[in-house]
Order: C-alpha cells, then structure tokens, then sequence
C-alpha cells in the first residue's frame, strides 16, 4: 500500500511539474544515459517531469526502449544509434510515450558517451514539442517493420531449430529405403506447417507466462535478439492477451494439422502431438513450469527438438516407426539444448529471482560453462557412435564440419561468460545448430 501511494505522489509531482513548466512557457529538457544495451544508468529531473517516471522506478530497472513506440524502435533506433557512433551525434524528430500511454512529439539529439576512449553508452537529450502534432513528429512505419514486427512476435528466425530435425527426419526416412513409393510431398509440406506452428505456440505462450509471472520485467540483462524472449509486450508490440491468442491460434493450427495426418498415418501420431503440445504449453505455464524444474526444461527441450521431432517425420513420409529415428535426433536436440544453455546465461540473474531455476542457475554461471562444453562433445560424439554402430549412414558425419565452429563458440563462453561479449557465442551457437544440421541431413541424402 505505502509503494502504491509514493508511486502515486511522484506521478502527481511529475504531472504537477510538467504542467507548471508549460505555464511558464519552460522548455524540458530531458537527459537520460544508458548503456550499450539500453539499460538506464542516469535519469534526470526534467526526464521525470517529461516521461512521468520516477528515477527509481528506472534507473538499472528498465531499457530506453521503454519510452518509444514499439514499430519505432523497430524501425529507426538502431539506425540512429549507428548515426550517433559513427558521426558523433544523431539529431531528429520523433514521438515517445509517457507512463501513463500519452505520446508526445519531441526533438532528440543523441550522442555516444565514452570512457578512456572507449564508447560504454549513449546519452539522450529529449525536448519535448506540444506545439507540433504527435501524427506529424511519428517517424516513418516502412510495410517491412510491419512484417518484422509479427517475426519478432513469433521469435520466427529461431523456427530453425525445428526446421533442421524435420528436414533431417525425412532425409533419414529416404536414406534408409522406408519411403515406398514417390516421395509424399503433400504430407511432408502438411508436417513440416504444423511442426512451425507448434513451435510459434512454444514462442508466443512462453512469452506470455514469462510476462505473467514477471520474469521479463526483472530481466535488464538480456541480449537482444538472443535471449530473454522476444520482448514484444514491453515495447508495446502485442497485448499480453493477444501473445496468449497468438500462441493458442499456433497450437489450433499444429492441432488441425495433426488430425489430418492422424487420419493417414494412424494413432501412432497422436502421441507425437500430445508430447510436443504439452512441452509448449508448461514449458513456462504455472503450474508445473518445467523450465524452473532444476533440469527438466532443458531436457524436454532436447527431447522435442530432437528425437521427438526427427522421428515424428521419418514416421509421417514413410508410415513407419522407427527406432533408429529416435536415436538419430540425438545430435540435433543436444544442440538445440545447447542453444537453450547459453542463452540462459544473461537471463540468470533474474531468472533466479523469479523463480526460474534452470541449470545454469542452479550450477551457477563458472560451472555452467563446462555443461556447455560437454553438450558439444556429446552431439558430435553421437553422431560419430550412430554412424560406428551403423544406425545412420556415413553421410551423416558431414555434420563434424561444424566442430570448429563449436571449439570458438566455447572457447568465447569461457573468456566471456559475464559480459556482453558473449553474445557472439549465443549467435555462434544458433549458427552451429543450423549448419550442422544440414550438413548431416545433406550427408544423408547425398550417401
């Protein structure tokens, strides 16, 4: 009661503030720094006065972006920030938003901020214009922002890490001589939608119980776009009930799907659907919240996009089960979970405070990096004990082109875990998974 009544006295003082300013025809001007990845460090008085913030509510709490509409962050921020490092100052019109929604056209100018010669942030000036029109000072939206915006919604360019064990399954199928007949392209096509969708559900719905359970707003820490979600609530993107829609209209779609195979292929199926429907839903969602589990998320992680999902294809183009299917996805799930471990790593701090007891909170960041580590051994090591015990063809082992990759993406987690540079590793990492799952499913098909 006492937090809700200072935060009620300080946006009273602030709107009190603003409007004596506009009284006395004072013009605002708000300065606020960050660092380089939009974390609050200073927020000064006329800040609160404009923006309606309180500086304890901000300050190593929250990200500029906060203060922009989402499609302008989206669609400008990065390229005037590019401006200001490289030119020295970036100086345009745009529209903010204030605590309580009101946006408002303001003049910004922004220059980067250095230490010894090095850049450590940014600095903004903000002077807020009520006499030009809020429609007038809204940057430009392009159609491709537009588009962006629902592949940021979705998290779309991570829909990798299912489109490999799905392209892999079936290239399994037709390696081993299970596909009787042509190839069924429409089933295929059929498998491969649905098995995207299910994957946007996971997204959308982990995104959405993250929110609803406050992960994402104690999270400061996250580097875009690799960890801590896709951060569309925040910046006002989507609603969190139209997240929530989002992620049930995915899971409606995989689930048509999946009856429709189910009439062609048999029951079989239905067990595929029900395990990955039920890892997209509680992955995050209360009240068994795996990914808190100590364990239990990165394993169904690994399960999913792995195992589950190779054979649940190779079974959908040929009609058969298959145990060496499983067995085969054993590689392309370790390094998915691989994908998952060292994008935990800037989460953990808040992941720790809500709850979100994921390994490497639990092993603490210093011990994670060797669970890392040992995930690359053992996804390259499967796949050379597969192709040993001939359960896979030899073409497979194209996928070992990747381990250099893989030695430079762990050698980087090793020499900076805790820093910001370590977001190197987290793209190295999503590559890896992408390239040497093709390479194993091209060495596949090729054989």
């Amino acid at each position: 009661m006492t937090t809700t009544r200072s935060a009620a006295k300080a946006e009273a003082a602030t709107k009190t503030s603003t409007e004596a300013a506009v009284a006395t025809g004072k013009r605002l001007k708000s300065v606020i720094t960050c660092d380089l990845e939009g974390r609050l460090e200073t927020f000064g008085k006329d800040a609160e006065a404009v923006f309606g913030y309180s500086a304890d509510e901000v300050v190593g709490k929250a990200r500029v972006s906060l203060f922009s509409p989402g499609l302008v962050v989206l669609g400008h921020v990065a390229s005037w920030l590019e401006t200001a490092r490289r030119e020295g100052a970036f100086e345009g019109r745009t529209v903010f938003v204030r605590k309580d929604g009101t946006p408002f056209a303001a003049d910004i100018k922004i220059t980067p901020t250095k230490k010894n010669g090095v850049q450590i942030g940014y600095c903004g000036v903000t002077t807020p214009r009520p006499d030009v029109p809020v429609a007038e000072a809204m940057p430009p939206i392009s159609l491709w922002t537009r588009v962006f915006k629902w592949l940021v919604i979705t998290r779309a360019p991570f829909l990798t890490a299912s489109l490999v064990p799905l392209l892999l399954g079936a290239a399994l199928a037709v390696a081993w001589g299970d596909v009787a007949g042509a190839f069924p392209w429409g089933l295929f096509s059929l498998a491969m939608v649905g098995g995207l969708a299910l994957h946007v559900a996971a997204n959308t719905l982990n995104d959405y119980y993250d929110w609803t359970s406050g992960t994402d707003q104690a999270n400061t820490d996250y580097f875009m776009p690799f960890s801590g979600g896709s951060r569309a609530i925040e910046l006002g993107l989507v609603s969190p009930k139209g997240m929530r829609n989002v992620g049930l209209a995915a899971l409606a779609v995989a689930t048509a799907i999946g009856a429709v195979l189910l009439t062609v292929r048999g029951p079989e199926l239905l067990v595929f659907g029900a395990i990955g429907a039920f890892s997209a839903i509680f992955y995050t969602a209360p009240p068994l919240r795996l990914v808190a589990r100590k364990g239990l998320g990165e394993l169904f992680i690994g399960l999913n996009f792995g195992p589950l999902m190779l054979a649940g294809m190779a079974y959908v183009v040929s009609g058969q089960l298959d145990a060496r299917a499983f067995l085969a996805g054993l590689p392309v799930g370790l390094l998915t979970t691989a994908i998952l471990w060292v994008n935990e790593f800037p989460d953990a701090r808040s992941d720790a405070l809500t709850g979100k007891n994921h390994l490497v909170v639990v092993l603490g960041k210093a011990a994670a990096r060797w669970g890392y580590l040992a995930l690359m051994v053992a996804a390259f090591g499967s796949a050379v004990a597969l192709v040993a015990a001939d359960l896979v063809p030899a073409g497979a082992l194209w996928m070992l082109a990747g381990v250099p990759l893989a030695l430079w993406a762990t050698q980087h987690l090793f020499r900076h875990y805790q820093d910001r540079e370590l977001v190197r590793a987290n793209a190295a990492t999503i590559g890896l998974h992408l390239v040497a799952g093709l390479l194993m499913a091209g060495g596949v098909l090729w054989g």
